[in-house]
């Protein structure tokens, strides 16, 4: 049993307006970096990044990281083309959704999702986790590989909550005890304020 880990880093990160969000620093290194660094560190057997805007710069981000690499043309068509993407080469018996813009995850929780999604596994092979704060799921989710077929022939643009929806009854729910660990970064207002959190 093992979880693909496939990471979003192909959107324009519009809201955040001309910078690559991705990119910015966080602490010492890019926000990007940070992530899969955090994924890495959790044991994660194949961790796949899906470029699109800024290809060049974002696997300059990452240079040096045992990481595969795949590039998704549509990618402006919107997330999930980007899911597809990486779901359609990964190898596990899971698929942890990874957003590029949650660098406050660290690898225990990566490691506590895996852990979860093995034990919820061995009970129902269909099964979902997904972390969540105040008892409302939020990212990342893990899904069994049961929803491949369903996860490639998707059509809603802007990720599979839908095909959570449709399979509520598999979702399992881990809670995160950090306060700030799911919180993403879309504007710039969101990223100076954490920043000045750092100083």
């Amino acid at each position: 049993m093992s979880v693909s880990a496939i990471v979003l880093a192909a959107g324009l990160s519009s809201r955040m307006g001309p910078q690559n969000k991705l990119l910015l620093p966080f602490g010492k290194q890019p926000m990007v970096r940070v992530v899969v660094t955090q994924l890495l560190a959790a044991g994660l057997q194949e961790v796949i990044v899906v470029t699109g805007h800024q290809e060049a710069e974002v696997r300059d981000a990452l240079k040096g990281l045992p990481i595969r690499w795949v590039h998704n043309t549509n990618y402006q068509s919107g997330m999930t083309s980007s899911i597809q993407a990486g779901v359609a080469v990964a190898g596990g018996t899971g698929y942890l959704i990874g957003l590029a813009d949650m660098p406050l995850l660290r690898a225990e929780n990566y490691t506590g999702l895996v852990n979860a999604f093995e034990q919820a596994y061995r009970e129902d092979i269909a099964c979902m986790i997904a972390a969540a704060r105040d008892g409302r799921q939020r990212n990342p989710v893990i899904f069994s590989s049961h929803y491949r077929e369903g996860i490639l022939n998707h059509t809603f643009p802007e990720g599979c909550k839908e095909l959570v929806l449709q399979h509520a009854s598999h979702l399992r729910l881990l809670h995160i005890p950090e306060p700030q660990a799911l919180k993403d970064f879309d504007t710039p207002e969101a990223y100076q304020n954490q920043v000045q959190d750092d100083d």
